[in-house]
């Protein structure tokens, strides 16, 4: 298949175009290189199926070209991590609606398949033990720019879910929790890679809040398997998935296994939200997903364990602080 996707050099982008190219698929990757990087295609550059467009999903003239070439789209292009939105919630706001409204316009008009990456932000506060789908967003006050994402992406999701309604559109959304794992970088609020880069480097880990916010993390390996399995699926069509893992550590907790998994001498240090984000931030304390819905769709399930997931970003993030990183 003649492939494009969106934000294809960003965390989870590079590891989907790896494994479509090596399952003989042709790649288009339209990414403006905000947050994304080639250093995480350097596995893959050298492919004759891989075609690299530097551009925005702002560019709509773009987004068409690119689309209607293609038999599928993978939508990750996004305002990612809480610092860029909080720090940014006008341009995330314009990358998260209008980009998605002109990749959903093209592909509709095309008959286009596409896939939507969401985000358990679109819960809000909801704190309920497990998750599901259907389950109501519970979400603060819009003059609080922490939850500028999770509008964002619920209204994408109504972009999709309209135009299969209204259109047949061919369209998959799935709400990822927490994906983590090698190339995922600490500078936009990713609390894995942050806080292992801390330890590694004997600094106090700096735990925003008092710790007792709990989440649930995924292997980036895990995640694409599950991106697969939904993507071509013929049962995903139309529906709504969450992708994550069911285990539920607090953040302090987290911090004292990075501690123990990279054989740290940091100490926790816990910093106030105010400082961290700004006054009026506010945070949700739990966020555990259901994932029954893709299991019985599919038969996906996680496998990979949280130790597994601190092994394999501490070792890269060595890594490239003993060599650099191998920019193209």
């Amino acid at each position: 298949m003649k492939i494009t996707i969106t934000g294809g050099a960003g965390f989870i982008g590079s590891h989907l175009t790896e494994r479509l190219l090596n399952e003989g698929h042709e790649v288009c990757i339209l990414d403006n290189f905000s947050t994304g990087n080639l250093h995480n295609l350097i596995a893959v550059n050298s492919s004759t199926n891989l075609k690299i467009v530097n551009g925005s999903v702002l560019d709509s003239d773009l987004c068409s070209s690119l689309v209607k070439e293609s038999d599928y789209v993978f939508h990750f292009a996004a305002a990612v991590g809480v610092f860029k939105i909080v720090n940014n919630p006008l341009e995330s706001l314009r990358i998260n609606l209008l980009g998605t409204e002109n990749l959903v316009d093209v592909a509709t008009k095309y008959k286009i398949p596409i896939f939507l990456a969401s985000s358990s932000e679109v819960y809000g506060k909801n704190s309920k033990d497990s998750l599901s789908e259907t389950d109501d967003r519970i979400i603060g006050s819009p003059s609080k720019l922490r939850w500028t994402y999770s509008e964002a992406k619920a209204l994408d999701e109504s972009i999709v879910y309209a135009n299969f309604l209204l259109h047949g559109l061919q369209g998959r959304i799935v709400r990822f929790f927490n994906t983590v794992g090698p190339r995922q970088i600490g500078n936009y609020g990713m609390v894995i890679p942050r806080l292992v880069n801390q330890a590694l480097a004997g600094e106090p880990i700096n735990i925003f809040g008092d710790g007792t916010q709990r989440r649930c993390f995924l292997h980036v390996y895990d995640a694409i398997d599950g991106i697969m399995s939904v993507a071509f699926a013929h049962n995903t069509v139309g529906k709504t998935i969450n992708i994550g893992n069911k285990y539920e550590i607090s953040i302090t907790e987290l911090s004292k296994l990075i501690i123990k998994v990279t054989n740290s001498k940091s100490t926790v240090k816990y910093v106030p939200y105010h400082e961290a984000y700004g006054g009026d931030f506010e945070d949700m304390e739990r966020r555990v997903p259901n994932i029954d819905l893709i299991n019985e769709l599919v038969g996906w399930k996680p496998k990979i364990s949280l130790e597994q997931i601190i092994i394999d970003v501490a070792k890269e993030i060595k890594f490239n602080k003993e060599n650099g990183p191998q920019y193209l």
